[in-house]
């Protein structure tokens, strides 16, 4: 017994004493300061304008400006009548679980445990029609694989508190058609990396919670994030989806409160819990390539989104490049978010919208619109302004907006 009690002492002294994983610093030098108000009371009007398109009662905002300053907001309420909006506020990321996905498959290549060209077939058994599938294609969206989210959303509303299996959602997914054969173009589908969580959870003796800790949450210091198969903790932003009315039309002022749907069903394609503060941290460290399994190849194959979108608006690596820009946005019951940061300066934007109704595209073009902004910020004192040059202007994209809105706006 004393042996016993002894060692049980050691191990949590020596647990109290084990050291902190290493923070990476991800060499973005960003001045200590506020945006200038004008520039801040632009922002906030682009904001409250895409607010009021999809219906949102909220929004949180983070735009990092290294050369000039930044500008953190909460804007509206969480809920109809609810509080006013803190900007540290958590909330599902959606899509940018993906780009989070995709880290841990490159840092397991990086340590020697895959190949980005195994296949499905060479990690798990079950899935013999979608065998010859590559995990570069799994992260890349180019694996035909279909969506399962539409087979299961008036389930997921009917039952928010409901722990989805990723195996069960990988097979709503696979039980659809293919949108194409394996590698051969881009494909917006959440089934492709649920089927890549499980294969890397398989590949690296863990879960896919303790993965995201090992090899994103820890190492850039993102201590609000985590990957719960529920809700997840924290002071949550309220998150609601707009029912049709009795015309079929969005009924924009009856919206249904779908905070309580779990994590679980977005697994590794929208699982992700997060702030605006972490998203900023991790979109940075994504388009600088701060991490040491980050390689420029992850980005050297990309495809065109769509035939509609302009030739610079592409898809690799588990992230959407636009310009100098790469990151991610999408949307999961409640919420709408995008992250972006530019490859070079580690400009960034992050933001979060309330409500999953509307296109999630309406959160990109916001993104992309505060980035315009963002990028003709002047200089603050002893700084000096790079030459940065987007293919759009926050007055450019208006009118894509406006195709989005389903409230007004």
């Amino acid at each position: 017994m004393l042996a016993a009690v002894t060692a049980l002492g050691l191990a949590i002294g020596l647990g109290a004493c084990a050291p902190k994983p290493e923070q990476i610093d991800i060499g973005v030098d960003q001045v200590d300061g506020a945006l200038p108000a004008d520039l801040a009371k632009q922002m906030q009007a682009l904001t409250e304008t895409a607010m009021t398109s999809v219906g949102a009662s909220g929004a949180i905002v983070s735009v990092s400006v290294p050369w000039s300053g930044e500008w953190v907001a909460g804007l509206g309420t969480s809920g109809v009548d609810g509080p006013e909006v803190n900007p540290d506020m958590t909330f599902k990321s959606a899509n940018v679980t993906r780009a989070m996905t995709c880290d841990v498959l490159y840092a397991l290549v990086e340590k020697g445990t895959v190949r980005l060209d195994e296949t499905v077939g060479d990690w798990l058994d079950a899935y013999p029609g979608q065998a010859s599938i590559t995990l570069g294609d799994l992260c890349d969206g180019t694996s035909g694989l279909a969506g399962y989210m539409s087979r299961i959303f008036s389930r997921v509303v009917a039952a928010p508190d409901r722990v989805w299996n990723a195996r069960e959602l990988v097979a709503y997914g696979i039980a659809r058609p293919t949108t194409g054969q394996p590698g051969a173009q881009f494909g917006d589908a959440d089934t492709g990396y649920v089927l890549l969580g499980l294969v890397l959870e398989r590949a690296g003796g863990e879960s896919l919670a303790d993965l995201y800790s090992d090899y994103v949450f820890q190492p850039l210091g993102m201590s609000s994030s985590s990957y719960p198969a529920g809700v997840g903790e924290g002071d949550r932003l309220k998150g609601a989806y707009i029912p049709n009315g009795k015309d079929k039309k969005p009924a924009c002022d009856a919206a249904t409160d779908v905070t309580a749907v779990t994590s679980s069903v977005g697994s590794a394609s929208g699982g992700v819990v997060s702030t605006v503060g972490d998203l900023s941290t991790y979109v940075r460290a994504l388009a600088v390539g701060a991490r040491p399994y980050d390689a420029d190849t992850r980005y050297a194959d990309p495809r065109p989104v769509n035939s509609d979108q302009p030739a610079w608006f592409t898809a690799d690596g588990g992230t959407y490049q636009a310009g100098s820009l790469v990151g991610q946005f999408g949307s999961l019951a409640g919420y709408m978010v995008a992250a972006f940061a530019d490859r070079t300066t580690g400009m960034s934007v992050v933001v979060v919208l309330n409500d999953s109704r509307a296109s999630a595209n309406a959160v990109r073009v916001l993104a992309w619109q505060l980035a315009a902004l963002a990028s003709k910020a002047p200089a603050a004192d002893g700084r000096t302004a790079p030459e940065m040059g987007l293919p759009w202007t926050a007055e450019s994209l208006a009118p894509e907006l406006a195709r989005y809105a389903i409230c007004g706006g």
